[in-house]
This record gives structure tokens, C-alpha cells and sequence, in this order.
């Protein structure tokens, strides 16, 4: 019991040491308010599952995206939710961010998407997945209160 706690309110992956991904996305800390001066920011838990019917375990499950610099960052498999996860605060807000999920380093389909976008620059064409419309990545629509 006291595992299945702490893993659903440890929503966040562990940083590699030298990891250019800013902190403040990772900390924990709750999303400011637009505080006189202050930027909107807002936070996100990306999930990803095993499709159905699929068994074997992939070694790596990462988002990169325009809120991580193109950067990968690892999601935590959580054995008791059946999922990998990351939460992600201070994404600027005011703004539609486009990412991808990748599986063993290849890109994979979020279901949780707000909606695809066709790829602009070299970092989206590079994890762009394929659909009957055409290569898209994912977008993430900013979020206000």
C-alpha cells in the first residue's frame, strides 16, 4: 500500500546528472500564478501505456518537445498504474507546444494528445510519426485557469 502511495505522489522521473533539461520543468513545485511580472506556466503528467496486446517491455520510454529544448527525458515505469510517467512544471503558457513520445528511441503514439501538428524545423521532422494525412507530431495546447 505504502508503494502504491508514494508511486502516485512521486510523479516524476529522476534527472540525469548533467541533464540540460531545466529543473524547475522537474522539481515538483506547484505552477506560479501571474503574479505582477511573473510568467503563466502550467504543468503536465505525460503517461504512456503497453498498446493492447503488446507484452514485451520497452527499454526506454522518453518525451522530448519544444518545453524540453528538444531534449529527452526519461519517464518512470511505475509497476502499480501499469505506466511510465513524467510530470513537467513551468511550461510556458500562452503557447501550443509540440512533442513526441519515444519508445526504444522511436517515435510512438500518445493517445492523450491535445491534436497533431505538421512538423516545422529539423528537431520535429526528426521524431515526426506518420499518418494518412502525412507526417505530424503531437501538440500540447497551453493551458489557462
Amino acid at each position: 500500500m505504502l508503494e502504491v502511495l508514494s508511486d502516485f505522489l512521486c510523479l516524476r522521473a529522476p534527472l540525469k546528472s548533467g541533464s540540460p533539461v531545466s529543473k524547475s520543468f522537474l522539481n515538483g513545485s506547484p505552477p506560479r500564478k501571474n503574479f505582477s511580472g511573473r510568467k503563466q506556466v502550467f504543468s503536465k503528467i505525460f503517461r504512456w501505456r503497453l498498446p493492447d496486446g503488446h507484452t514485451r517491455e520497452p527499454v526506454s520510454v522518453e518525451v522530448v518537445g519544444s518545453f524540453t529544448n528538444w531534449e529527452k527525458v526519461p519517464l518512470t515505469r511505475t509497476h502499480a498504474r501499469d505506466a511510465w510517467h513524467v510530470m513537467f512544471n513551468d511550461i510556458p503558457n500562452n503557447r501550443t507546444h509540440h512533442y513526441m513520445i519515444l519508445v526504444d528511441g522511436k517515435p510512438a503514439y500518445d493517445k492523450h494528445n491535445d491534436g497533431l501538428s505538421i512538423p516545422h524545423g529539423p528537431e520535429e521532422v526528426q521524431y515526426q510519426i506518420t499518418t494518412d494525412r502525412g507526417p505530424r507530431v503531437f501538440m500540447l495546447f497551453a493551458q489557462t485557469k
